[in-house]
């Protein structure tokens, strides 16, 4: 095991940033701690590196309880999303900086820069300094300086989120294919899930300083633990219903409920890709209006209205768009092929679905 966290919490004040947080890192992971801002992902990670002390609980790196441990002997490297590069050292003193901290021989030194430099990408640019460089290459310098002593666990804080959307992209691939080559244990904070899912073998979903969920990105994707990730994670139809006589309804919407009792309200949750649209009317038991289409690249998203003025959301590629002839105020069937319960309440109940953006996180549009 490389890293464990057990019943970590961390209060600032009357604050509880951070509350009573349990979850391990294999050794060579690359693990992402996702969430919302102020979820508590930053401080986690500042509490791994040693730059907060916990409130309560411990943290292991390779078995040793680091509690007290300071920063300086913790053998990790760290990346500030403001790549926090010295502005008077150019990119080899830049990347040297930590080997010489540790009296690395000036050959070594020399070689071990060298080495990195073209592993990065950055051969040639040795004598220019930050401000001559582009965003992804300060990143690729902040990232090649915090691995050049060789830790043991490198630690990414929003690592891309001051580079615009295309060098974004580039990085993310990037990162993969160098933790690919090098196999270091990687934890790297982000409040971007598409991000988090392209990237990560593991994710640990944060909200309000507890962790909701920790999974692949599939299990996170499918099997949402609770309501938060299921919305945080993509984006998510949630319908609010009534059980009477083993059904639960919504307006004509219907969901087999035989083991609910009568006046219990359930909340469920669909993907837009579980929505399944046909042309042809008789085909499916419920109708609706496609009101609107959304264009996204390879994928289109959808909105239809049903009949009582509900709003569901659909996804599908633009060929099996063109295929079923659809277009805006068409008339179409459709059915829910998948859906999961996100929670149970007896309260009276209150019909609402997710219909707009501010119901749904915006950043989820990529899923």
């Amino acid at each position: 095991m490389s890293i464990e966290l057990r019943s970590v919490s961390k209060h600032f004040g009357g604050v509880v940033a951070v509350n009573d947080v349990n979850f391990a890192v294999q050794e060579g992971e690359l693990l992402a701690l996702l969430g919302p801002s102020g979820g508590g992902k930053t401080t986690v990670l500042r509490m791994i590196a040693g730059l907060e002390m916990p409130t309560a609980g411990n943290i292991f790196i390779r078995g040793e309880r680091v509690n007290d441990v300071p920063v300086q002997q913790r053998n990790i490297g760290f990346v500030f999303q403001s790549y926090a590069l010295f502005k008077n050292m150019n990119v080899f003193k830049n990347v040297a900086f930590g080997l010489k901290v540790k009296k690395w021989s000036r050959r070594d030194i020399a070689a071990r820069v060298a080495e990195l430099l073209h592993l990065f990408g950055l051969e040639g640019l040795e004598r220019r300094y930050p401000h001559q460089l582009s965003g992804g290459q300060r990143q690729r310098v902040a990232i090649a300086r915090a691995l050049a002593p060789k830790p043991s666990v490198l630690l990414l804080d929003e690592p891309f989120g001051a580079v615009d959307a295309k060098i974004r992209q580039e990085l993310r691939e990037w990162l993969v294919r160098l933790h690919h080559d090098l196999n270091v244990t990687t934890i790297f904070v982000t409040h971007d899930q598409e991000e988090a899912m392209e990237v990560a073998n593991r994710i640990v979903i944060f909200s309000r300083g507890n962790l909701e969920q920790i999974g692949t990105p599939r299990e996170v994707y499918e099997q949402p633990a609770n309501e938060f990730v299921a919305r945080f994670v993509g984006v998510m139809n949630v319908l609010e219903l009534g059980v009477q006589n083993g059904v639960a309804r919504l307006e004509e919407l219907e969901f087999p409920a035989p083991d609910e009792p009568d006046g219990r309200r359930l909340r469920i949750g669909f993907r837009p890709y579980a929505v399944q649209v046909s042309p042809d009317l008789a085909q499916y038991r419920y109708r609706a209006v496609l009101r609107h289409t959304f264009f996204l690249g390879i994928m289109l998203r959808l909105e239809f209205e049903l009949p009582s003025g509900l709003t569901i959301r659909s996804r599908m590629t633009k060929e099996e768009y063109t295929q079923l002839g659809l277009a805006d105020d068409k008339e179409v069937s459709f059915q829910i092929r998948q859906y999961r319960v996100l929670s149970r309440e007896t309260a009276p109940l209150t019909p609402e679905i997710a219909t707009s953006d501010q119901r749904v996180p915006s950043l989820g549009e990529g899923i």
